[in-house]
């Protein structure tokens, strides 16, 4: 019961969010309820949690309100022994929480989202207005009067036709009355007008206006019936290929995740072995380059080095480890050294250019794995999270001994928030990359899990930590004790 009024609340909040997206679209009855079907598979890792919650804290509070948990202590039965059968159903209720979210959770995602966007796609239904110019179909702009509300008639129609004029507003139909029907596939408009005249300015097909001085074609056409046709492009509802969506991490298994990072792992790795060779070669200083200021005439003042750059055979200056670079720098006239830091400049940009180029290519792919791992925990935190908030309501429910719909629905609602709040939080800073993806995804399961160990215990202790008559107490006895002295 618990979790079909988590499920409907969820529901409702999801049809609050995409109403506008639904509104208006004609759909048939078999697609919203495909709709909702899929939408109330995607909220299960939200409703479930918190319905064992609420569930466990309903039965051990009207345990505890009927006095039976008492009886049971009393017969020498410990708190941990009546929770074992519901420990057992707990876990197996995570095994298949755990299977859902690897296997059906993807594919409700999948068809959810193609669904979803396909009715996004598809153009409202023809809903025209009195008094107000109608844009919604191809090339025409319609407005009228007024409208019968008996019938389908119409009064007092202006019909602007920009299908083959060059020149915006030169083909006019005025209409006393008419009737609008739409075909069955709605791929057209059937409007039949009466008692009504059309203005044609026919604008030069090369001056492609009809703002000039030269004669321009004018054609008036009188009529008792005219029957247009006029085309409805995106009135009907398409569906779209829901392999565009296959590559995002929310519409795949475990293993294709896994399959998935590797690729995306090697792929990075080829990326920067790919740039540090590129990046090395510009950045260390080769002895060819002193070479080739040799053969211009560069003089050195140290014979030594000299002699070294004349027995030069392709190694780099490191080999010889003799040569300052400094001091053979200032031995360079003006101009040269203002040349060798031009040249040092263009280089050290060019390699920041390859490097940024680069860095872009490899944070696309560090984005694509920090989702693939968000994911990846994320079909397993539901099951703990499951087995988690079993060991908080049940304690917290012999302990407060308030069963029904009351008490318990606060706590439940209490803790839930907390829970969400905490796990958006972790969520936020794993997307963001300031943590990562496994401590993001389980710091709402590391926080909670003490809360339901110390209530377990405090539970099977039998503490009255939410007695309120105990609180009284303890404080009658604290008043009294500063009132003595």
């Amino acid at each position: 019961m618990t979790f079909f009024i988590s499920l409907f609340i969820l529901v409702m909040q999801f049809l609050w969010k995409y109403v506008d997206d639904m509104v208006g679209k004609g759909l048939e009855v078999h697609v919203l309820a495909e709709l909702l079907l899929y939408a109330s598979l995607m909220v299960v890792p939200m409703a479930l949690p918190l319905a064992i919650l609420l569930a466990s804290l309903m039965s051990f509070g009207n345990l505890g309100e009927n006095y039976e948990l008492t009886a049971l202590k009393s017969a020498g039965i410990s708190l941990p022994r009546i929770m074992a059968p519901l420990i057992i159903f707990t876990v197996l209720v995570c095994f298949g929480a755990f299977k859902f979210s690897n296997n059906i959770y993807p594919v409700a995602n999948l068809k959810l989202y193609s669904l979803l966007w396909s009715v996004r796609q598809a153009s409202p239904e023809f809903d025209i207005k009195e008094k107000v110019f109608y844009d919604g179909l191809t090339d025409f702009n319609i407005k009228i009067e007024n409208k019968s509300k008996t019938n389908d008639m119409l009064y007092g129609i202006m019909i602007y036709d920009h299908r083959h004029s060059m020149a915006r507003n030169s083909n006019v139909t005025l209409a006393d009355s008419g009737k609008l029907e739409i075909s069955e596939d709605k791929k057209s408009l059937r409007l039949t007008l009466w008692d009504g005249v059309t203005y044609d300015e026919k604008a030069d097909l090369e001056k492609r206006s009809i703002r000039k001085k030269e004669k321009q074609q004018f054609r008036v056409d009188h009529f008792k019936k005219q029957v247009a046709l006029m085309p409805m492009h995106g009135m009907d509802f398409n569906r779209y290929d829901e392999g565009l969506f296959t590559s995002n991490s929310k519409m795949k298994t475990l293993k294709q995740l896994s399959h998935d990072s590797d690729t995306m792992q090697i792929e990075r790795n080829k990326q920067i072995g790919y740039l540090k060779p590129r990046v090395e070669s510009n950045y260390f200083t080769q002895s060819k380059s002193l070479n080739k200021r040799k053969k211009r005439g560069i003089e050195i003042n140290t014979k030594k080095d000299s002699s070294l750059l004349n027995n030069y055979q392709e190694k780099p200056i490191e080999a010889y480890g003799i040569i300052n670079l400094d001091s053979l720098f200032n031995t360079f006239n003006l101009q040269t050294k203002v040349s060798i830091l031009g040249n040092a400049v263009r280089n050290a940009r060019d390699t920041k250019a390859q490097i940024d180029e680069k860095m872009i290519e490899i944070s696309k792919i560090d984005y694509q794995l920090v989702r693939q791992k968000i994911e990846w925990h994320q079909k397993f935190t539901l099951p703990f999270a499951c087995f988690i908030f079993f060991f908080i309501g049940a304690p917290l429910g012999a302990i407060i001994r308030k069963g029904g719909l009351g008490m318990p629905v606060v706590v439940s609602i209490l803790f839930f928030i907390f829970y969400y709040i905490i796990d958006t939080f972790g969520l936020k800073l794993s997307k963001e990359e300031v943590w990562p993806p496994v401590m993001g995804m389980w710091l709402s399961s590391v926080i909670l899990f003490p809360i339901g160990a110390f209530l377990t215990y405090k539970a099977a202790t039998d503490s009255a930590i939410l007695n309120a008559d105990a609180y009284g107490i303890f404080f009658q006895k604290l008043f009294a004790r500063f009132k003595k002295k």
